[in-house]
């Protein structure tokens, strides 16, 4: 049953616990004609989740946003219990934002019979991110396609701070037997940053004032291997090389991964060829707070 609405002076915000009464807003809407763009959070939403509900407001009527920490994405010693939440935060950043309904779902409504069942996707989920947080994706993929059954958007809305899971998200519809799923539409938008080139994540508000001030070395690290790319360098490990070395300036940073692969299958090589799009991704800890950044090149762009 929704909870609640907030008035704008634009739109009300309604606010759905259920799958149910999502679902008969939805119906609404598309006898009206409406399409249905939708905004998968974790919720503590910062200034690069408003920039895609303004873009899927651009598009559609109907601007659905979820809010659901989903600890199946989350391994045993992360941190589900002290993620960041503040929900009329998040509201009213929804309502300024253009978007017309949140699905905040508990975890029961999500999983009404436990998550017992997970969607495994190959190829995409073994290394990086994957390698570092083993469960993590069959979480993303699995909570994604809920999602994506409850909101029932035709297009979906995500952030390219999270390169991989933007892959996975792909690849779970492309081969989804579900249609709900299957045709939804995925639109990835850029990375939004702080002035100092820090990607927006919620996780920031984690960083004590030297961990901020120290961070946005590994935005630096990525610009200077994208600027040796540009003039030429194809080789993965000088690459790489010039991110350690900038990442180095800050000892105290934890460097997991600083790498340079295909920028559509993620598979890392000695050297890539002119005119190969490439992704280069950073993963790093400052103190207890685990940061990733990344960088895509697309020579012919």
């Amino acid at each position: 049953m929704y909870l609640r609405r907030m008035k704008t002076q634009e739109r009300d915000v309604m606010v759905f616990r259920t799958i149910e009464e999502l679902h008969d807003y939805l119906a609404t809407a598309r006898e009206r004609g409406d399409t249905v763009g939708c905004v998968p959070t974790m919720g503590y939403l910062h200034d690069g989740h408003a920039s895609l509900m303004r873009e899927a407001a651009q598009h559609h009527k109907v601007v659905v946003v979820s809010i659901f920490v989903n600890p199946t994405q989350f391994g045993p010693s992360e941190d589900f219990e002290r993620y960041p939440r503040d929900f009329e935060r998040d509201q009213a950043i929804v309502a300024e934002a253009g978007g017309t309904a949140i699905f905040f779902p508990s975890v029961e409504e999500m999983y009404p019979s436990g998550a017992r069942s997970t969607i495994h996707i190959d190829g995409v989920t073994e290394m990086l991110e994957g390698a570092q947080r083993p469960t993590h994706f069959d979480g993303v993929a699995t909570v994604v396609s809920r999602l994506f059954e409850a909101m029932l958007p035709d297009e979906a809305f995500f952030g390219q701070k999270d390169y991989q899971q933007t892959l996975v998200v792909r690849k779970l519809v492309e081969t989804s037997p579900l249609d709900v799923v299957h045709r939804v539409k995925i639109t990835v938008l850029a990375t939004q940053r702080d002035a100092d080139g820090l990607a927006r994540s919620s996780r920031n508000v984690y960083l004590s004032t030297e961990d901020r001030s120290d961070a946005p070395v590994i935005y630096r690290a990525l610009l200077r291997a994208q600027n040796a790319f540009r003039n030429g360098e194809r080789a993965s490990d000088a690459l790489e090389s010039l991110m350690r070395e900038e990442l180095a300036t800050v000892p105290r940073l934890d460097v997991e991964y600083a790498t340079a692969v295909d920028a559509t299958t993620l598979q890392h090589a000695d050297h890539y060829a002119q005119g190969q799009s490439i992704v280069l991704l950073i993963a790093a800890r400052l103190g207890s707070t685990r940061l990733i950044d990344n960088v895509v090149i697309d020579p012919q762009a």
